[in-house]
């Protein structure tokens, strides 16, 4: 890595973004945004991962009373004569979550206008992957529950976590090439698209007009501010918390504002990055004052797109303490002798745990041979047939958003053994995905990734 000797140069390598300071500045722009993602995810991964088996150890441990204690805990705020009530897990579910599908939504906004789904021919594939991993694994779940109890619940095995599969596939370092891992991340994008549109359209409860209504007179503001070019994030902030109240109180699930405020939020840089290398440059003539310092440190935030700088900021909040707290509240299943046999051939579970293993298996890998052999898409370069088994094991792993739909699916009393018999397809469906996947990946990954060359200095 080549770092320059110039003030200027150092102040903005120093800032973020750092795409001002090299010769690859296009490249790095473009691709900060997948890289960013790559990087913080493997780490998001295994702290979901702790998490999940300390709600569920301590869902089974002696003191398992207090697990529901704990996540049914009522907590209410009063807005004059207006309340919102719900529990402590009803919080997180509804209002935490919120935030995660609000980062979902930018990084969808940000391949499309920047990264992998901008090239139509290199997006045919892993869309199409997509499409074939949702449809395959639903109708699966279909065929085993059709006319049941828990044919409701047909959206679980449709989804891919996208924390846990990109951490296991950063396992394998650079055997496994770079357009691989943005084949499964494009994929898995587009997977979390399909299932917030399932989530809005099919598990959204009575809805209520005037409050859907509402929320869209918001929606129309914040893309009229955004047509403006309005850049206070304050206002954003505001908006957003009403349309996430609104989205509430209609009916349609709150987490949807999330995903629409992502997706409002501007992908363009209000400074073309060029022109602010140019500028610094003309700045750092003569020396740099304190002030002129300010001047390049605020070029660089203007030269990064809001999309960019959000999700470097929402990123590891999202990753460290909203899903650790989702796991936490929704991974905890009391794993009793009656409970495990009753799962065993349950067809909620078996639906659940087929669709993920196998649907989700055979969807995208078939989806994508025909994209291939159609002519319409293309293989990532660097990956076989061999390395694209092990990505389409690997999309299996549906931990974060199928237990997320497995609790809008079954809500209730009565559906609380459903619910237990959901999570535990899900969570040894996933399992069984993830392993069957890191062994798929071992046998077709290259020893060393095609193209990969030693640093220059050696290392």
């Amino acid at each position: 890595m080549r770092i320059t000797k110039e003030p200027w140069k150092s102040a903005i390598w120093n800032s973020r973004p750092s795409f001002l300071h090299s010769d690859r500045s296009i490249a790095r722009y473009i691709g900060r945004p997948a890289a960013e993602f790559l990087k913080i995810e493997p780490a998001g991964g295994i702290v979901l991962l702790v998490c999940a088996a300390i709600a569920l150890i301590w869902a089974n441990s002696p003191w398992a009373a207090s697990y529901e204690t704990v996540w049914g805990l009522d907590i209410s705020l009063h807005f004059g004569d207006f309340e919102l009530h719900h529990s402590l897990k009803d919080w997180i579910n509804d209002g935490l979550m919120a935030i995660f599908f609000f980062v979902v939504g930018m990084e969808i906004k940000s391949e499309i206008a920047s990264g992998h789904l901008r090239n139509v021919r290199n997006a045919v594939a892993p869309i199409a992957g997509a499409l074939g991993g949702m449809v395959v694994p639903a109708l699966i779940f279909v065929a085993f529950n059709a006319g049941g109890e828990a044919a409701h619940g047909w959206g679980i095995p449709m989804a891919t976590d996208i924390a846990f599969a990109v951490g296991i596939v950063a396992l394998f370092g650079d055997r496994i090439p770079s357009p691989a891992r943005i084949f499964l991340l494009t994929l898995a994008i587009v997977d979390d698209l399909g299932a917030i549109a399932v989530i809005a359209i099919f598990y959204t409860e009575d809805m209520s007009m005037e409050w859907l209504a509402l929320a869209g007179l918001l929606v129309a503001i914040a893309v009229v501010l955004r047509v403006l070019n309005v850049w206070y994030g304050p206002v954003y902030l505001v908006i957003g918390m009403l349309m996430w109240l609104a989205m509430l109180e209609s009916g349609v699930h709150a987490t949807i504002a999330g995903v629409i405020m992502g997706l409002i939020i501007s992908s363009r840089p209000l400074l073309d990055p060029q022109v602010a290398h140019s500028k610094a440059q003309k700045l750092a003539e003569g020396g740099l004052t304190v002030e002129e310092n300010r001047q390049i440190a605020k070029l660089v935030k203007d030269s990064a797109s809001p999309t960019d700088r959000l999700q470097v900021q929402f990123h590891p909040f999202s990753s460290f303490v909203v899903l650790p707290l989702f796991a936490l509240a929704n991974a905890g299943v009391p794993l009793s002798g009656d409970l495990l046999g009753t799962a065993l051939t349950s067809a909620a579970t078996l639906g659940i745990a087929v669709g993920l293993v196998v649907g989700k298996f055979g969807g995208v890998l078939l989806a994508t041979w025909l994209a291939v052999k159609s002519g319409l898409g293309r293989l990532p370069d660097g990956t076989g047939w061999k390395l694209m088994s092990g990505l389409a094991a690997v999309a299996g792993v549906g931990f974060t958003v199928a237990l997320f739909i497995t609790e809008l699916a079954f809500r209730g009393g009565d559906a609380a053994l459903l619910t237990d018999e959901a999570k535990i397809g899900v969570l040894g469906g996933s399992l069984i995905a993830a392993c069957l996947g890191g062994a798929l990946l071992a046998w077709g990954a290259p020893k060393r990734a095609a193209g990969v060359e030693d640093d220059e200095d050696g290392s």
